[in-house]
């Protein structure tokens, strides 16, 4: 049985998959595939919390390479700034666990 940390990654990977060449080139994100996406799987950063062009400066931020969609490794980069934004968010959580030397 993989670890959890092992399971957290396949899931970003399958879920990149699940949205990703449902139209136009299968390993990237159009932009309306990101939109479904972020709506979907993070709805407190989907497109129904943001007006249109917000949603394209992510987009833009997002295309490093500016071919207009979004391949896995732009995703990946996006996905580790969210998960850097959670770790500030609960790093001072008052029912955070001392560890233990």
């Amino acid at each position: 049985m993989a670890c959890s940390l092992e399971q957290a990654l396949a899931t970003m990977v399958c879920t990149f998959h699940k949205y990703s060449g449902r139209e136009g080139d299968k390993y990237k994100l159009s932009k309306a595939e990101l939109k479904e996406l972020l709506n979907e799987e993070l709805p407190v950063f989907g497109s129904g919390q943001m007006d249109e062009g917000e949603f394209r400066r992510i987009v833009n931020d997002l295309d490093h390479n500016k071919d207009g969609e979004v391949d896995f490794q732009e995703f990946a980069c996006f996905m580790a700034c969210i998960a850097m934004g959670y770790h500030e968010f609960f790093k001072d959580c008052p029912g955070k666990q001392p560890r233990k030397k």
